[in-house]
């Protein structure tokens, strides 16, 4: 959405940036009334705090299953109003973002299935995500447990859907002509997407941790990084998914 970010107070004329603070409340004397001082600029990502530290003070408390679904709630408000364009520039496709996307759907997992003979390495593998999302840090592809490869894969394909949404939107707020290549290299980047999507995320975490890097290169190409946009290309042409638990390709202890 378009918005004027830069607002200045009606009754004691304080002005302060939207884009930063995320309230339109006046920060100097907390009145709703207010004027934008700017011209309209895309803005997709509304501020919102991710904090898991609630359901972390919990973890001897509650059963693993409560915890993954207020976790899961948690992450799906934050991921539901996070967005890449701030104030009309694109931002990266973020660790932050990509953790609790992840935690979100292992959370699913973990909330769905009660199994007494649950694997250890699930439970850790979501406690270890519960730990540490909302400060940016992921597990390692080879961390991943076989039985949660899935929910990594489709979170981090939802990730890069969202991603390349307002990868769009940024492009044609700024009137920019694509060349031939950086179009193919969309559409291409497109394709991986669906193609993750319609096999439920089940590859090798590699494979989708390949696609992220290849989605952060295509953004640094588009804002002018040649040498990004050239290991984006080659990265999304050499990207193939084939089914990773379905055909062996990845084993897991």
């Amino acid at each position: 959405m378009k918005i004027r970010g830069e607002r200045e107070c009606k009754e004691c004329g304080t002005r302060w940036s939207y884009y930063e603070t995320g309230s339109i409340d006046c920060p100097g004397c907390g009145s709703l009334h207010s004027v934008g001082v700017d011209e309209r600029t895309e803005h997709t990502d509304l501020q919102v705090a991710f904090d898991l530290t609630p359901v972390r003070n919990d973890v001897d408390d509650a059963s693993t299953s409560e915890l993954a679904e207020r976790a899961r709630e948690r992450c799906r408000e934050y991921v539901r109003r996070r967005g890449f364009v701030n104030g009309g520039t694109l931002q990266s496709l973020d660790d932050t973002y990509l953790a609790a996307m992840e935690l979100l759907h292992v959370a699913d997992v973990v909330a769905r299935v009660i199994d007494p003979e649950r694997d250890d390495r699930e439970e850790l593998y979501f406690l270890s995500l519960l730990r540490d999302a909302d400060t940016g840090d992921r597990p390692p592809a080879t961390d991943v447990p076989v039985s949660l490869a899935s929910a990594r894969g489709l979170a981090y394909a939802n990730a890069v859907r969202e991603y390349r949404r307002d990868l769009r939107t940024w492009i044609e707020e700024r009137d920019r002509e694509l060349t031939t290549a950086e179009r193919a290299a969309l559409e291409t980047l497109g394709e991986h997407v669906k193609r993750l999507r319609m096999l439920d995320g089940d590859v090798d975490p590699e494979i989708a941790e390949r696609l992220v890097e290849a989605t952060r290169d295509l953004a640094n190409g588009l804002r002018g990084d040649e040498i990004a946009f050239t290991r984006a290309q080659d990265g999304l042409e050499n990207l193939e998914f084939d089914g990773g638990k379905a055909n062996g390709r990845f084993g897991g202890d």
